[in-house]
């Protein structure tokens, strides 16, 4: 049975804060339309040009007004995490900060729009930024607009990605408490995939110590790689880049972006630019923009599976809503003077 709700047209999905279109795919993936993107990011803007150019698009969401977002079944985005984010030296601005901040214009615009389910992605920072106050004033922002609300933490490992890349994803259903918990959370316990030991007792290998590749010429390659974060092309000692690819010789380098697009769940090329807008800039400069864009972007293989349950959930709300007893419809009676509508007979409440 298909996933999608029985309608005659796909579902939509409003997409905010869109990098280079991470959710955007992973519901695209999962047959919804993506019926409107906000970026501010001129190189992320042109991503998204590039593989949605039919798409209406604007860039500040400071200057978004309610009216001019096409009706969608859901809006997701990942409001910016600089100022939670625990990879921050110094002291979290948290929701104070210019960036962050940009939550309270996400949430002017739930509290207009009123989409029946929402998705928030951030660093799971979020939820210890200045003690957790922060992530209780994102709670009691959305529940006093009129939503139930559930949060989880997702790995991008457990979702056949070679990345261990923790996020915390927010989910709203408007008026419906039943929603979050259906969407995020599965009916029974999976498996797992905790690494077992040895027979003899020996200890599990670490995943980021497995290796893969040719040991006799390289290069060889981490089994999960860390996390990947916003980094410049040139290696300035302080990019939060842990994951590096090597040699037998002894030469070692950092994932090239066409790697890094692989390790985040991207279709190979997908942050490539479109040549002709940047041929005379330096090879160096374009990098840096691809890692900033994949280091900042949400997996799209996550996007996809909480799109898969959203639209299973929006089905199921369909399926319930047709059920609804309706108006009992009036039996027609012909008499020579009218048709007179008899209602059928209700029941008396017991007493």
């Amino acid at each position: 049975m298909s996933d999608l709700p029985t309608s005659e047209t796909r579902p939509k999905a409003a997409s905010f804060f869109s990098g280079i279109g991470g959710f955007d795919l992973g519901f695209q993936q999962a047959g919804f339309e993506i019926s409107f993107q906000c970026e501010i990011d001129s190189f992320c803007n042109e991503i998204l040009e590039k593989h949605w150019p039919d798409v209406p698009r604007v860039r500040n969401i400071k200057e978004v007004m309610n009216a001019t977002i096409p009706v969608s079944d859901v809006w997701f985005g990942g409001f910016p995490c600089q100022d939670v984010s625990l990879a921050r030296m110094g002291p979290r601005a948290g929701l104070k900060g210019a960036r962050s901040g940009l939550f309270h214009d996400f949430a002017r615009l739930l509290g207009e729009g009123r989409p029946k389910v929402f998705i928030i992605e951030n660093v799971p920072g979020l939820l210890s930024s200045h003690k957790g106050r922060d992530f209780g004033t994102i709670i009691r922002t959305l529940a006093d607009i009129g939503y139930s609300l559930g949060w989880r933490v997702l790995n991008s490992k457990n979702f056949g990605v070679p990345q261990s890349r923790s996020r915390v994803y927010i989910v709203g259903c408007h008026r419906d408490r039943r929603g979050p918990v259906e969407i995020l959370f599965e009916p029974e316990c999976g498996e797992g995939d905790v690494e077992t030991g040895e027979s003899n007792g020996k200890a599990a290998l670490s995943p980021f110590k497995e290796s893969l590749g040719n040991p006799v010429t390289g290069p060889i390659y981490q089994r999960i790689a860390y996390c990947l974060y916003a980094c410049s092309a040139r290696h300035t000692g302080t990019d939060w880049s842990r994951t590096y690819v090597t040699y037998p010789d002894g030469r070692v380098r950092r994932l090239t972006p066409r790697e890094c697009e692989g390790v985040q769940g991207f279709p190979v090329g997908w942050t490539r630019p479109v040549a002709a807008v940047h041929v005379n800039d330096d090879p160096d400069d374009i990098d840096t923009l691809r890692y900033h864009a994949l280091g900042n972007a949400v997996t799209p293989p996550v996007a996809e599976w909480l799109a898969k349950r959203v639209a299973r959930y929006l089905r199921i709300g369909e399926a319930e809503s047709a059920e609804v007893v309706k108006p009992s419809q009036p039996a027609l009676l012909a008499t020579e003077d009218a048709a007179i509508a008899v209602y059928p007979a209700v029941a008396a409440p017991s007493v």
